[in-house]
């Protein structure tokens, strides 16, 4: 969808004319020079899209739109409104500011350390802190001032946040009083629509019942955000869930792969992990995805003999601080795919993603689907994990092991020793991947001999 920009618009961070970029997770409009270091932030800092170029939701672009007329700049820039800011020496960066370091440096103060943002009084306590803040959350969204429930989440308010009175979530409200951009803003912070309340009923449930088709429906995609990103991104088309298709999974015009016991090997991986760590990587390849269109739209945008240099170019994911140093190593390993390499893996989580939701159908196990589903903007929403569950870093990239091990049919040279040495796989695909790969060699007659009935 495209954007009408007004001649009076500005870029939040510099204020030069006419940004064509959008911040969304902070309701912004931003100029190509800015959106450059926005984009070298990662995604759990900005999430941007171009206004013109790249698809919009309406009811998404809209609450971009609303935020940024209603001075949304304001709750990242606070204390450089107060005039004694002036007179300190701060200022924010203006158009004739170099990118680097000037830009750049401006952005992550802004951004990346909120060194700009309101700051509530100290308290012993910060979780108190939250849960009240969570709790006015809980109460504002029945409202239309998004301005002030992204005010709420930029203090440390949780759009997942359970009220423990009401027995509902935010988006619970929201969707009960019809509010969708509300909807909207507390989805790109992490809200679930598929969250049950204490009377089982889902955010979609509330929009059906009260007549708001619409935001039902748009509850929906969002659920579906992932996996719909992911087969936009192969065929450019997307699941019809008004109708019930919930996916699209491409063929590879070349199945050649599809005859490597690599490949075969690598799919059992894939499967043999559990929900948690199969939602991690799906959401690490989604980010992969998206730093690829942006680079493409971006690259296609510019003028060359000015801004594409080194220095604005985002070759990798960028660091995710809450990640362990071992994800974050895999997740920029992700960039080395070639495109049919990529495509193959992509495929193969939606393969996955379909095969684990409808076996949690037909078990009615809805928190699985719900687990495999959710929107890729809920990475950044803070939830409590069981201790039981293994870690990411037992499949993530490193130096032995790559990420395509764990999930792509890619052709990557490497020791199968090495694909298997990690990741949850039975002695019985050990031996039956080894036996096909290498049945000749004198060391596998030997550990079938040793393993024995285990390998049949």
């Amino acid at each position: 969808m495209s954007k009408r920009l007004r001649s009076s618009d500005v870029c939040a961070d510099c204020s030069g004319p006419d940004p064509s970029w959008a911040s969304v997770n902070r309701g912004t409009f931003i100029c190509d020079e800015c959106c450059s270091v926005h984009r070298s932030l990662g995604r759990h800092i900005s999430q941007v899209r171009h206004l013109k170029h790249t698809p919009w939701p309406p009811t998404l672009l809209q609450m971009v739109e609303t935020l940024y007329n209603n001075g949304a700049n304001s709750i990242w820039e606070h204390s450089l409104l107060d005039p004694a800011s002036i007179m300190s020496g701060r200022r924010k960066a203006n158009p004739q500011d170099k990118v680097h370091p000037n830009k750049a440096e401006f952005i992550r103060a802004k951004y990346q350390m909120l060194a700009f943002v309101h700051r509530l009084p100290c308290r012993d306590d910060d979780s108190v802190t939250a849960k009240d803040l969570s709790k006015q959350l809980h109460s504002s969204v029945r409202t239309g001032n998004l301005e002030t429930c992204l005010r709420l989440l930029s203090l440390g308010a949780q759009a997942n946040f359970f009220h423990p009175e009401k027995g509902s979530t935010p988006l619970h409200v929201a969707s009960k009083a019809g509010q969708i951009l509300q909807a909207e803003l507390l989805a790109v912070y992490g809200a679930d629509p598929g969250t049950q309340d204490s009377s089982g009923k889902t955010p979609v449930d509330y929009a059906r019942q009260g007549g708001h088709h619409e935001l039902a429906e748009r509850l929906v995609e969002i659920q579906y955000e992932l996996t719909d990103r992911l087969a936009f991104y192969l065929c450019g088309r997307k699941p019809d869930h008004k109708n019930g298709q919930h996916f699209i999974i491409p063929q590879m015009a070349d199945s050649s792969l599809d005859l490597s016991e690599l490949a075969k090997a690598a799919k059992k991986k894939l499967q043999s992990l559990n929900n948690h760590l199969f939602e991690e990587l799906a959401m690490d390849v989604y980010d992969e995805v998206d730093r690829r269109e942006t680079d493409a739209v971006w690259l296609a945008t510019q003028n060359h003999s000015t801004l594409v240099t080194e220095t604005t170019v985002v070759p990798f994911l960028p660091v995710n601080p809450e990640y362990s140093s071992t994800r974050n190593q895999g997740r920029q390993k992700l960039a080395r795919f070639n495109a049919h390499e990529f495509a193959t893996l992509v495929i193969d989580i939606l393969s996955d993603a379909k095969r684990r939701q409808q076996g949690s159908s037909l078990s009615r196990s809805k928190d699985n689907v719900e687990l495999i589903l959710r929107t890729v903007s809920s990475q950044h929403s803070t939830e409590s994990q069981d201790n039981d569950q293994p870690d990411y870093d037992s499949v993530a990239s490193d130096e032995d092991t790559d990420v395509e091990t764990r999930a792509s049919k890619a052709s990557r040279q490497k020791s199968l020793d090495s694909d298997l040495s990690d990741g949850p796989v039975t002695v019985q695909e050990f031996m039956e991947v080894k036996s096909a790969l290498v049945a000749s060699e004198a060391k596998i007659q030997q550990l079938m001999k040793l393993l024995g009935n285990d390998a049949n």
